[in-house]
């Protein structure tokens, strides 16, 4: 189980000297071949200010988890960090993240899966998330492409 210290590292660790348009598409690329290579039923998506530069539903997913990465993504966009990270505090609290921020819960969602996506010198500017694995195993899914993508 990861704590949150070491999800803040990987936030800090894990960043980009720039990310373009085909940065993203490279990056979904490798994340459909780490997914495939680990029979994993996943849905992917990445954006940069909120919109979608790479999408892909792979066999066995379904509109749910569509559902899912668009209220992890926003938890992203909401704090600047990852939603496994939103997860963890949320838990420390032993509160929900509605009860605790008012946000719906319908549009945001305290689930590992969605990371920041933060460019060197520059910031937070976009997402990568994954659904269809346990809240943790989407979130390590991206963890494990980004250390062999950066």
């Amino acid at each position: 189980m990861v704590n949150i210290k070491e999800v803040e590292a990987q936030e800090k660790k894990y960043q980009f000297n720039d990310f373009s348009n085909e940065t993203a598409l490279q990056l979904g690329a490798k994340l459909v071949q780490l997914a495939s290579s680990r029979s994993n039923s996943v849905t992917i998506d990445i954006t940069r200010a909120r919109q979608q530069l790479f999408h892909a539903a792979m066999p066995g997913t379904a509109i749910d988890n569509d559902q899912w990465l668009k209220r992890k993504i926003n938890t992203v966009y909401e704090f600047g960090t990852s939603s496994l990270r939103c997860q963890l505090d949320m838990e420390d609290r032993d509160q929900s993240l509605e009860d605790a921020t008012l946000l719906d819960k319908h549009l945001f969602a305290a689930a590992g899966g969605a990371f920041p996506v933060n460019v060197k010198k520059t910031g937070f500017v976009g997402t990568i998330a994954v659904s269809g694995l346990a809240s943790e195993e989407d979130h390590q899914l991206i963890i494990d492409c980004l250390e062999e993508f950066l």
